[in-house]
């Protein structure tokens, strides 16, 4: 066994099984994907750590905690439409495409995309691609979508993402409250959006996300 392959296992034994995360296939998934294929050469060593990595100079990848909790409250069923908003080198991509039928990853970086396709690739994600826009109109003609996950904390969720929901649909994303934001799942029925919040979680923020502040009297 290599040494990130025993960095991967202790990951998933002492941060994802001990969070409450029980889905056989999503720990499958983060013990079979190379996480640190998808960070730069120079934060490989961190990449299994219980910590956030930068990725580029607008994109940081989300501690393995976070986005296994995240996946898990989604509950994605085999035959699901994933949107994977700001999906960056693409490994919540690849995690998220050993859960759905078909992901569809939404990138505005340059880097980042450059570098995407060939990581999926090399991970037999063979049912995602990743594409470029821009990330507060999602993707509409891909739609509608089954799940959508947002990458980064943000404020508030676009309109546009919600009317990108299909019925039944989930959005799973972190909400700023404070310090703190909160991991959230929002439902899509006839009767509008639900939401209930999951878990605490310190996220790096989804740039261009951040409501403007206000003047205080």
């Amino acid at each position: 066994m290599s040494e990130f392959e025993t960095a991967r296992k202790q990951m998933v034994d002492s941060q994802i099984r001990p969070s409450d995360v029980t889905d056989r296939r999503l720990i499958a998934a983060f013990l079979d994907i190379p996480r640190h294929l998808f960070v730069p050469r120079a934060r490989r060593a961190s990449a299994y750590a219980d910590s956030q990595v930068p990725v580029g100079d607008v994109r940081t990848l989300m501690r393995p905690r976070d986005i296994a909790k995240l996946v898990h409250a989604a509950d994605i069923q085999p035959d699901e439409l994933v949107l994977d908003i700001a999906c960056a080198r693409g490994y919540s991509t690849a995690i998220l495409a050993r859960m759905a039928g078909t992901v569809v990853g939404l990138e505005s970086d340059e880097d980042s995309l450059g570098r995407a396709s060939g990581l999926l690739a090399d991970a037999g994600a063979d049912n995602a691609v990743v594409i470029e826009g821009d990330l507060a109109a999602g993707v509409a003609k891909q739609g509608p979508f089954n799940v959508i996950f947002v990458n980064g904390a943000i404020d508030d969720v676009p309109q546009a993402w919600f009317d990108q929901l299909a019925p039944g649909g989930r959005l799973v994303a972190v909400i700023r409250k404070g310090p703190i934001g909160k991991a959230t799942v929002f439902t899509k029925s006839a009767a509008g959006i639900g939401e209930r919040q999951v878990f605490d979680a310190h996220v790096a923020p989804l740039l261009g996300f951040q409501a403007e502040a206000g003047f205080v009297l």
